[in-house]
This record gives structure tokens, sequence and C-alpha cells, in this order.
């Protein structure tokens, strides 16, 4: 029996998201969430696709799950009961999603005490995220030590911009000292969408040059030409780019010495309002495009502000990755906003005839779950909408890795 099945782990730092899927035809087997890890009100939601299990639908369970560990072990226990167990030899390795790979990760990493503890190195450019995702390995080993834990980066995919794009203009030994330098996030999408598109247009992926926008509450965009990453839009952290749901993205770094010279504000209080009160929230009180939108549509002010600056940013970013790719072949709309906002698409691309844009209002408007165009016939550049899929890429790559 060849062992084909990949566990796809993604931990937060009280959640575990988890996806079981089986490489031999790329299909989902189960699929599931632990939610409030540490809280008497924890809540895992577990679903199986195929089996005798799945005839049930979703199986949902509340109550304390003190820890990763008891999460996975409730994991574990639920993909048991439906013949999909952590001990079957069909399965190959169990991915896991890990934000910040630094300038030493730049593809997918079989993971040895080695590779952890360089992992839990990385966790000062990313504290909020590389602590629970070196928990959930952690455990994870724990309870297969026999099986290959593969770790896939979000920043790998962004590890081919060019050096001068990827420097930040300061003190060249003082970024050197503190890492600093533009990483970028969101590669496993990037990395997955841009394929996608090449697809899409039925063409290979090294003729197509594609400007990949992932919008959802984080948002980045990515200039790809011919399959490698040139340009992005989020940099040391994800706050950098666009404005996101609660995050600011791009800003004049001076606001930072303001608020803490005129406002007495902390540190720690400024990267919380940066990053947590930004935004559309901080512009309107909402981070939810969807409500944004309704309330824009019913005259609301702070609502048509806040979008207004939203989709202003959005063509900023086009128009310069138009610029550095030379040619664009495709801007592609992927994540929950860019798959489902048709009011996002049409006002990103209204006024950008002279790049070549322009959509076709009845394809931009219908519903689907499907990769599609949306651009007008006559339109040099395509324009697409194409449903991402991290936890494929993210198996597809350890999988890959395993058996090569």
């Amino acid at each position: 029996m060849t062992a084909s099945r990949i566990l796809v782990l993604n931990s937060g730092s009280s959640s575990l998201k988890y996806q079981l899927l089986d490489m031999a035809d790329s299909s989902r087997l189960a699929v599931g969430l632990v939610e409030r890890i540490g809280e008497e009100t924890s809540r895992l939601v577990h679903e199986p696709l195929t089996g005798p299990g799945a005839a049930g639908g979703k199986r949902e369970r509340t109550g304390a799950i003190a820890d990763h560990g008891a999460a996975l072990r409730a994991v574990s226990a639920e993909l048991a009961a439906d013949g999909l167990g952590l001990d079957s030899p069909e399965l190959a390795a169990v991915g896991h999603r890990v934000v910040h790979g630094g300038t030493r990760f730049t593809r997918p990493t079989v993971i040895d005490d080695e590779v952890l503890a360089e992992i839990r190195s990385l966790i000062p450019l990313a504290p909020l995220h590389n602590p629970a995702n070196v928990t959930g390995i952690e455990v994870a080993r724990s309870l297969r030590a026999d099986l290959p834990q593969v770790a896939v980066f979000d920043t790998a995919f962004h590890a081919t911009v060019p050096e001068y794009a990827a420097r930040y203009a300061i003190d060249a030994e003082t970024a050197r000292k503190y890492s600093i330098r533009r990483y970028g996030f969101h590669g496993t999408s990037h990395a997955y969408v841009s394929r996608a598109t090449a697809a899409l247009l039925g063409r290979p992926v090294e003729d197509v040059n594609v400007i990949v926008l992932h919008l959802g509450n984080g948002a980045s965009a990515s200039a790809v030409r011919g399959g490698v990453c040139v340009e992005t839009s989020m940099g040391l952290t994800p706050l950098e780019g666009l404005v996101m749901g609660t995050r600011s993205g791009d800003l004049d770094p001076a606001v930072i010495f303001h608020l803490a010279r005129v406002g007495g504000l902390s540190v720690d209080e400024i990267d919380s309002l940066l990053n947590k009160k930004s935004g559309l929230l901080g512009m309107c009180g909402d981070n939810d495009m969807r409500e944004v939108l309704r309330r824009a549509g019913e005259g609301d002010e702070a609502a048509s502000m806040a979008f207004a600056a939203y989709v202003h940013r959005l063509k900023k970013y086009i128009g310069a990755y138009s610029a550095v790719l030379g040619r664009v072949d495709a801007v592609t709309f992927t994540a929950g906003v860019g798959e489902n906002a048709h009011q996002v698409r049409e006002a990103a691309v209204d006024g950008l005839a002279a790049l070549g844009l322009a959509l076709d209002p009845e394809a931009n408007a219908a519903r689907s779950s499907r990769p599609r165009l949306v651009s007008a016939e006559y339109a040099r550049v395509a324009v697409a909408v194409v449903p991402t899929d991290e936890e494929l890429e993210i198996a597809a790559q350890a999988y890959a890795l395993v058996t090569q």
C-alpha cells in the first residue's frame, strides 16, 4: 500500500485547523477546527468527507481542551472514528504551516531537531505566529515520532524577490544585524493561485505574468513573472502593503514617532493600534467587507471612505506591479474578499483601461466557486477569480518532498 495521505496542520495561539488529504487524487478526506484551546468553552468541529462517517456530516463537541497536545489527541480520536487515524499506514507525512522562514528556509523542509531550533530562533520576526507553529510541530512529533513532519513556509514563495526589491533603504549593517528586509507572506496562496491562473488561461506557467491579489482580512499583492515572485506587498511583517481588515498597510514610519512623542503611546500600544485597530476597522468600525459594503450602500460616510481608501490602495499596487512586470497577462483576485466581493473587483479595475483592464459586468457579478475569467472579451489583460487552496498547496509540497 502506497502512503499518499497528508495531514495538514495550521496551529494558532489558541486554535488548531486541520485537513486530511489524499494526494493520489488531491481529494479531501476530513476537515476540522479546534478553537478556544485552553478555555473551558473549547470547541471541536470535525467533518469527515469520506467513509462511513461522512453520511452523518459535521460532528461538534464542546468542553475544556487544555492545550494543543490535548487538541491534537482529540483530532486523532475523531479521525480514528472514521477509519482515518494517525496510525494509518496510508499517512505519508504531516505538513505544517509555518508563517516565517526568514532567509534560511526558502522551500519545504523536513523537520528535525536542528530545523525546529531554527524555526524557534525566528520567533522575534513573527512573535504572534511562529510560537504556535512550533507548538503544533512539537505535539505532532510527540504523537508520531516515526512520521515525517514537513514545514511549509508562508515566506518561501517570496524568497525569489530580487535583492534590490527586498532591501529597505536603511543602514546596511543595522539591516543585517536585525534581519530587516522584505519577506512577504501568504506565499502558499500566491504560489497556488499564480499556477492556477496560468492553467485557467491554458498557458504554461513559465509564459504567464500575473498580479495576484489575496484579499481576506489580511491582504497582500504579488507580482509573479513566469511562476517566480519578483515583488510582494507585505514586508518584514504582514503589516505593510494593502489596507486590510484591521491592519493599516503602508504608513509613513514617522507616524510611529509622532504617536510616541506627541501621543505618549508605548511601543506595544502602537503595535496593537496598527495591527488590530486600523484598516477598515479603524476607519469605520467594521472589518467585515460585507458590512462595509452594506453600510456604504446605505450612504454611511465612514464606510464609504474606508471602501474608497481600500480600493485606492489596490489600484496603486496594480499600477506599480504592472510597471514592475512590464507585461501583465492577468490580474487575479483570491481569498474571501477577492473571491466573493464583486464590488471590490469592479471598483479596483474601474479606470484602468489604459493598463488593458476591463470587466464583463455580468460575469463579474455572477457567483461561482470555480476559477473563472471575469474580464471583457476585448480586454488586453485577463481579470480572473481563482479560489485559493493553501491546504492543498501545503499538502502537495509536503508530499512531493517526502516522496522524492
